[in-house]
């Protein structure tokens, strides 16, 4: 059965020598370029199309048509080659796709069979679009439906994928079908099986078998043989590649160079793989309700199907295409959704320490790495429609922005059957988690961490930051504030001008080289207003130059400032102690839910691994 893609939707192929076809109603000018993982295409070299309709793998037609057909062999595209994208352009300059009829295309097999397609709807001024995109996957292929359109044209889509003097390549590919542009379209030939086909011009080919006297004549009562003795078996027709099962998952089989590379680089893949199928699946099920309201609408504004039972069963005809639609992406969601979770079974377990949950085992062997990570876990994400498929929510280091550990209610249902010191006891946990996760991802000495409490009310939270040595005692008061403050913004001026100016070596000899994190707690409590424009001064300019800042603080507290503060919240990365809903994807905009990486009940893996840190910066060993 084809499988009726909708945009965002990815659909396994079974095999590799592809036909992709082309329906557009309308001259378009097809292409194909071939990029890496993020979809970069490397130069002109890297795309097809009718100046250049050839490349490994890649075959496209020249002149510009309503209708194409494109060859691929995924096997014989270059190793380097992850994202095989299909462009359609218009060729008129006042052309848009939006007064046109839909495109449509289909991916069909060696043997014709098609396996998915695709009606690019929703476009209006685009000229230029990404039709499908093939994307290499854990080994296999996939095919995606895009829809990417660009009012720019193809100048714009090519821009996008990264290529430079975009628009002269642009205008060399069109210049290509020039000549073809105001040509009359012709009435598409009667379609001739391709084993049938022969040039038009070119004379039949001699048959080079001998003249063969007839053989003798069958026994009476015998088979009879009408075959012509002088006309040539047809070769058996191949046989169809056999369908491809679901390649089992590797940990580390993205690209990188090393294995933390490689799997960072697979976790984002996971991540942007569950959220591409389940907007995909929201999507069908939208249009499939859409479609249903309208068709019982018509049903129910037809006065002449109301007489006879008709307006019945129109009504159920329509139904039961909603739930066949709906029960068609609900499978593929549910297959997408097992693979992903078959490699969370596979990836989990390898995850190296800063990507590592809490309760892995590889805490238990920590030690003090020689240099640091890509990234650190700072929970984990998951959508509703698979909860126990989690995605660790990693963060690239050095971090570009503040963290923002949210003690106040929020939205969050969890947070709801919580008392308000229960929820500020569990913020501040999670700030100590992340701050025992940063120090542990850095070389010894390369990552220090600075308190602030300046009521003393935390001091439980952070005794394992103090009383294994990985901290200092936190600054507490007025007076205890004002000090951490005033050093660390003295630090971000004299790095920012040695920065500027180039003067890195000029820096004073005792100043301390290790990357900085202030967690802050209660705030605003014990912050005047000088306190408080020197933290938005660390929170807006620390990160350039090493300082980083971590909040524990309920927004609804500084109320008092009004919209003063707003800017310092939106600069920080909003985390809770609890489940929320809070985070969106960048690409389909997904409300995911977060879950904060506490440390199990009763573990005393965080004071092990915050031990064998202050013990490698005191030089005592690991």
């Amino acid at each position: 059965m084809t499988a009726e893609l909708v945009r965002g939707q990815n659909h396994p192929l079974p095999e590799t020598r592809l036909e992709i076809r082309v329906s557009a109603g309308h001259p378009v000018v097809a292409g194909v370029t071939l990029g890496d993982e993020q979809g970069r295409v490397a130069g002109a070299e890297c795309i097809a199309h009718p100046g250049a309709p050839a490349l490994p793998g890649v075959g496209v037609p020249g002149p510009a048509a309503a209708d194409h057909r494109l060859t691929v062999d995924l096997d014989a595209v270059p190793g380097t080659v992850h994202r095989v994208s299909v462009l359609l352009a218009l060729t008129g300059a006042a052309a848009r796709f939006g007064a046109l009829a839909a495109p449509f295309v289909a991916v069909a097999g060696a043997d014709g069979t098609e396996i998915a397609s695709y009606t690019l709807t929703g476009l209006d001024r685009e000229s230029a679009v990404v039709a499908l995109e093939l994307y290499r996957r854990q080994g296999a292929w996939k095919v995606r439906a895009m829809g990417q359109g660009y009012e720019g044209g193809l100048a714009a889509l090519l821009g996008d994928q990264g290529l430079e003097r975009a628009e002269e390549l642009a205008a060399s590919i069109l210049a290509a079908v020039a000549p073809e542009r105001d040509r009359p379209a012709e009435a598409p030939a009667p379609r001739v099986p391709r084993a049938e086909r022969v040039p038009r011009t070119a004379p039949p080919a001699p048959d080079p078998t001998p003249p063969s006297a007839p053989g003798p004549a069958p026994a009476p009562g015998g088979p009879l043989n009408y075959a012509h003795p002088r006309r040539r078996a047809a070769e058996p027709a191949p046989a169809p590649e056999p369908r491809r099962a679901p390649p089992v998952p590797v940990a580390g089989d993205a690209s990188g160079w090393s294995m933390d590379e490689r799997l960072y680089n697979q976790v984002w893949g996971m991540f942007e793989d569950l959220a591409r199928t389940a907007a995909a699946y929201r999507s069908a099920c939208d249009f499939a309700e859409s479609r249903l309201n309208r068709e019982l609408d018509e049903a129910l504004t037809d006065y002449r199907s109301r007489a006879g039972g008709a307006n019945d069963a129109a009504r159920a005809a329509a139904r039961a295409r909603h739930d066949e639609l709906v029960g068609r992406a609900r499978e593929v969601l549910d297959r997408d959704l097992a693979q992903l979770a078959v490699e969370s079974e596979v990836v989990e377990p390898a995850l190296p320490v800063a990507y590592a949950r809490w309760d892995n085992p590889v805490w238990h062997g920590y030690r003090v790495p020689g240099e640091e990570p890509m990234a650190v876990r700072l929970g984990d994400l998951h959508l509703p429609e698979r909860t126990d498929l989690r995605i660790p929510m990693l963060v690239r280091l050095p971090l570009e922005r503040g963290l923002w550990v949210d003690s106040g209610r929020g939205r969050s249902e969890a947070a709801a059957f919580l008392d308000e010191a229960e929820l500020r006891r569990l913020a501040l946990d999670c700030a100590v988690a992340h701050a025992a996760r940063l120090l542990a991802a850095h070389p010894a000495g390369a990552f220090t961490v600075h308190l602030v409490d300046p009521a003393g009310a935390g001091a439980a939270a952070l005794a394992p930051l103090v009383e294994t040595g990985a901290a200092a005692p936190p600054a507490r008061g007025a007076a205890g504030v004002s000090a951490v403050l005033e050093q660390l913004t003295e630090r971000v001026d004299l790095l920012q001008m040695a920065v500027r100016g180039g003067a890195a070596d000029a820096l004073p000899p005792g100043l301390d080289a290790a990357r900085q994190l202030l967690i802050v707690h209660d705030f605003p409590h014990g912050f005047d207003d000088r306190a408080v424009t020197r933290l938005r001064y660390l929170a807006d300019e620390g990160p350039s130059v090493g300082v980083h800042l971590l909040m524990v603080a309920d927004r609804e507290d500084a109320a008092a400032y009004g919209p003063l503060l707003d800017p310092l919240w939106r600069s920080l990365l909003r985390l809770t102690p609890v489940p929320d809903d809070h985070l969106a994807d960048p690409w389909v905009g997904h409300a995911w839910s977060y879950e904060p990486p506490l440390v199990p009940p009763g573990s005393a893996i965080l004071r092990q691994v915050l031990t064998r840190v202050a013990a490698a910066r005191h030089g005592k060993g690991l």
